[in-house]
């Protein structure tokens, strides 16, 4: 399966663990966004709409990343138990989702990317990242996994994604004790954590870096 990306980008990040959740080998093709190789005529091609992460699964292409998830889930699942087949049960995993991808992530790249390019901080973009996080740490009330189950599900492994990268962004996850609780665990219990952590870490200096070269 071919894996088109850029390493330590969030969205491509959870699609590396659930490869490793569902033991499957990615054929990793690297696009520099920063460069613009997305724009290649020959990745254009493939994805008209020239956005990572991007699969070729036997010739079936698939962009966006929590479309992507649920498709590994569903076509090389053992079993239902990352993209549960309860009507009721798929669609609070589905609700996870929107919001990782709404709401969640979004937050994060109102109040960090900015300041990447140094911009001033922005309290009101922070106080939206504390109110999403107080949502999501009531949605984790009484559960140790999003989707309510015992598992965990697609939408754990996209908001793992996610809240590592407030993580190493500096942001003060044990505030939230819900989220702190389901935080650790979950880098217990989904396959391929440390390899997240490592390409966040990388993607870090990188941004440092680049800061340094610019100045």
């Amino acid at each position: 399966m071919d894996f088109y990306y850029y390493p330590g980008s969030s969205i491509c990040r959870s699609i590396i663990m659930a490869a490793k959740v569902l033991g499957l080998e990615l054929n990793r093709k690297v696009l520099d966004t920063t460069g613009g190789q997305q724009l290649n005529a020959e990745f254009v091609k493939i994805n008209p709409q020239h956005t990572i992460p991007t699969i070729v699964d036997n010739g079936f292409v698939l962009w966006e990343s929590r479309a992507i998830l649920i498709y590994l889930a569903e076509q090389y699942g053992k079993d239902d138990s990352l993209y549960p087949n309860d009507p009721q049960q798929k669609a609070v995993v589905n609700q996870c989702l929107y919001f990782d991808m709404n709401t969640l992530y979004p937050s994060f790249v109102k109040y960090y990317p900015p300041q990447y390019r140094g911009s001033p901080a922005d309290p009101e973009a922070f106080k939206k990242i504390e109110s999403t996080f107080e949502l999501l740490n009531t949605f984790l009330e009484n559960q140790l996994y999003l989707g309510k189950g015992d598992k965990p599900t697609v939408a754990d492994i996209a908001c793992l994604s996610s809240v590592s990268t407030f993580d190493a962004a500096g942001f003060d996850l044990s505030k939230y004790e819900n989220v702190h609780k389901w935080y650790l665990n979950a880098q217990k219990v989904i396959a391929g954590w440390d390899e997240n952590w490592s390409q966040l870490m990388e993607l870090k200096k990188r941004k440092v870096d680049a800061r340094r070269t610019t100045k």
